[in-house]
């Protein structure tokens, strides 16, 4: 798959890092550098405003605890996959294609802790699915299904 090896870099570094994002599934591996939202004021910007995202980028919104979680793409200029995560690291439903500049509430399920806003489409060109794991510190806290 040639996007997947534009995209994903094998993702063998046993250190976890704050920037970036390791993804694993029966679709292989990747990685996404990542900027972190993580109080109410990164995670209300989000990604407004922007008029492009990098290919292997992304957006991390992490909550201090697992909860109802429901994202819109007010002033979202492009569209994005948007993957809603565990307290374990694991992907629990993905929403695709989110429509640029669309207040249509986007629910991602309960005890959510984290969502993943990566390039439209993407998810589903690499095989990202449901019970995808993820490692990063933010679930090192918890019982993380792929640990640092």
């Amino acid at each position: 798959m040639a996007l997947a090896g534009c995209v994903a870099q094998t993702a063998t570094a046993a250190v976890c890092r704050e920037d970036s994002v390791m993804l694993r599934g029966d679709w292989g591996q990747a990685r996404f550098s990542v900027e972190i939202a993580d109080d109410p004021e990164e995670r209300s910007l989000g990604l407004m405003h922007r008029e492009s995202l990098p290919l292997a980028s992304g957006m991390l919104f992490i909550y201090d605890e697992p909860q109802t979680l429901s994202f819109w793409m007010r002033n979202t200029l492009i569209p994005l996959d948007l993957l809603f995560i565990d307290a374990s690291g694991v992907v629990r439903s993905i929403h695709h294609n989110a429509i640029p500049l669309d207040e249509t509430d986007i629910p991602g399920g309960d005890n959510r802790l984290a969502v993943l806003e990566i390039n439209g489409g993407l998810a589903a060109r690499m095989g990202i699915d449901v019970g995808t794991e993820l490692r990063h510190p933010a679930f090192a806290a918890t019982d993380p299904a792929w640990p640092c």
